[in-house]
């Protein structure tokens, strides 16, 4: 079997470190992409140390001018892995239009950008697949956190448009929607139910399953499928008197 390339947006974060580590344990290239040239190097040492092939891009995601001559700089690729993006103070984000816009620019915008490049790259090809984390917030507008919300909605379905259009060109489009993960991200979050919450590396697990099999929308770990088909039942009338 050829050797596989994965190129993974968003290389320091947590989950993109878990599945960078699961691919290379099953002999995958890898190509990292991050805006802090301090821990991408830390992390690309890492992975070598480990056996893997590595090399390693600075990029700033949220500048959309670099998106075209940073994949250029790339390469060719088997698939991309998306997964940078920030979880906004939803209370600043309601006084403050700027801090809405920033998290909608990073969360959504800037990813819409840079999938609408690498789709453009692999169509041609006929082959490859795209690998975007999502989230369970995307489900349904709430008011604890629908800025950040709406942006993952928004992110899911323009990726359910993009593989409409890419798959009939031989290339598959994969939405994985997670639930609570316990990273630096969620540092801030007090309560922690461990029956809810999940790892980097389970997550991680359930990703690289989803794109071997050729999954096209994966709730990660799996029970958030039906706990948000419950979420996503409630009646309007009933669910803007909830304190979700």
């Amino acid at each position: 079997m050829a050797e596989r390339t994965s190129v993974i947006l968003g290389a320091t974060s947590a989950l993109g470190q878990a599945v960078a580590r699961a691919l290379a344990a099953r002999g995958e290239s890898l190509v990292l992409v991050a805006r802090d040239a301090e821990r991408l190097a830390r992390v690309s040492a890492d992975l070598e140390a480990r056996g893997a092939a590595v090399t390693s891009h600075l990029g700033d995601f949220d500048d959309l001018s670099v998106h075209a001559g940073l994949l250029d700089a790339v390469g060719e690729a088997d698939d991309y892995w998306l997964f940078y993006g920030t979880l906004p103070d939803q209370a600043a984000c309601e006084r403050d239009w700027d801090e809405a816009a920033a998290a909608l620019h990073t969360n959504f915008i800037s990813a819409a950008s840079l999938l609408t490049h690498v789709a453009n790259r692999l169509e041609p090809r006929g082959r490859g697949s795209i690998v975007v984390v999502g989230s369970v917030a995307g489900d349904r507008g709430r008011g604890s956190n629908y800025v950040y919300g709406s942006a993952k909605g928004a992110l899911a379905l323009f990726c359910q448009g993009l593989r409409n259009r890419l798959s009939k060109r031989g290339v598959q489009v994969v939405t994985i929607k997670p639930g609570f993960i316990d990273t630096p991200m969620t540092a801030a979050v007090e309560k922690k139910p461990a029956a809810l919450w999940s790892t980097p590396e389970r997550v991680a697990a359930d990703m690289v399953r989803a794109r071997d099999k050729g999954t096209e929308v994966r709730y990660a770990p799996w029970f958030w499928q039906p706990i948000m088909s419950i979420i996503k039942g409630v009646p309007e009338r009933i669910f803007k008197r909830l304190s979700l």
